[in-house]
């Protein structure tokens, strides 16, 4: 059986301003839904590992996938302890997928364990997948010829647009549009709130949460060729 490794934030404060912050609900179930409808299993993990901070923004159960999982046992029972990072063997896994959420901000990008679980996982012929703020995860990961994993590479994330429309720019330590970009990444920026992924080889990022089932949809059709 195929296996995918999904990754949320440990961060549950937007820095300094003290406002609560965590993983984007959506972004998280709305890919496992798609993965788990093709049979394929998953494990949750996180930076520090335990129960991760949920923005509670993201609660909202007037989403049927996010009511599914939230009154689903086994979501639950993984969710409640999540493998901390450091610990995970990317071995066992055939794909690598980051939720976002503003919290990610904080401790994907300069996470010593998400730029060797992700650089194996790569080099290994896994996918590696994101959405939304996820992508910061991807920023500074670097190959075994020292590249950056996102150098040359079509991608999109969250947008500088977004991070505006949301009053966040002043906020968030650095802007993931521009970051990704300067590592030598191509984004692709799609009008905000669009459904957009965009997929290079084995690279498959969302612009937003509205793009998150499908790049839940083209993990899952990569994972099948």
């Amino acid at each position: 059986m195929k296996k995918i490794l999904c990754v949320v934030t440990s961060n549950n404060v937007k820095g300094a301003t003290g406002i609560p912050t965590g993983f984007w609900l959506s972004e998280l179930t709305h890919p496992l839904e798609k993965f788990t409808a093709a049979g394929i299993a998953f494990e949750l993990a996180s930076i520090k590992g335990g129960k991760p901070p949920i923005d509670g923004d993201s609660l909202d159960f007037n989403d049927a996938i996010n009511k599914k999982f939230w009154g689903d046992a086994d979501f639950q029972a993984k969710l409640a302890v999540t493998i901390k990072l450091d610990d995970v063997n990317p071995a066992d896994f055939d794909a690598i997928f980051f939720a976002g959420g503003h919290g990610v901000m904080w401790d994907f990008a300069d996470s010593a364990a998400i730029d060797k679980v992700t650089r194996e996982i790569y080099e290994h012929g896994g996918i590696v997948a994101a959405v939304c703020h996820g992508p910061a995860a991807l920023v500074n990961v670097k190959l075994s010829d020292g590249k950056y994993l996102v150098d040359g590479k079509n991608l999109t994330s969250f947008t500088n647009g977004e991070e505006s429309a949301v009053q966040a720019t002043d906020i968030v330590p650095f802007l993931l549009e521009t970051e990704l970009k300067n590592h030598g990444a191509i984004h692709h920026a799609a009008a905000n709130w669009s459904n957009h992924v965009v997929e290079d080889g084995r690279l498959i990022t969302g612009q937003n949460p509205a793009s998150a089932a499908s790049v839940g949809e083209a993990v899952v059709k990569s994972m099948r060729t």
